[in-house]
């Protein structure tokens, strides 16, 4: 499982999308691989050249805004509130 994120998984003092993403994910038993897609979403692909935003662009069909999670069964979900429904929905299976 991978979530993409922008620069990090922390609230930094006010909500942001891609801890509140991450924290959900975390919170229903995962683990996730933390993949950072440094830059800004809302500049074009060639302002945003990392592999991360990347990788984004390629799974949602052009879009390259996080936070995005690929899970385990290789489900694509983009968005924070997308991520936490998921989240919510799909606990981690305990052994």
């Amino acid at each position: 499982m991978k979530i993409y994120v922008c620069w990090t998984t922390r609230a930094l003092g006010h909500d942001h999308p891609c801890a509140t993403a991450y924290d959900a994910v975390v919170a229903a038993g995962y683990e996730p691989e933390v993949v950072h897609a440094r830059g800004l979403g809302i500049l074009p692909a060639f302002l945003n050249p990392t592999q991360g935003r990347r990788e984004v662009r390629e799974r949602s069909g052009g879009n390259q805004m996080v936070p995005a999670l690929i899970t385990d069964d290789d489900e694509f979900i983009q968005g924070s509130k997308e991520i936490v429904a998921w989240a919510e929905a799909n606990p981690a299976p305990t052994a």
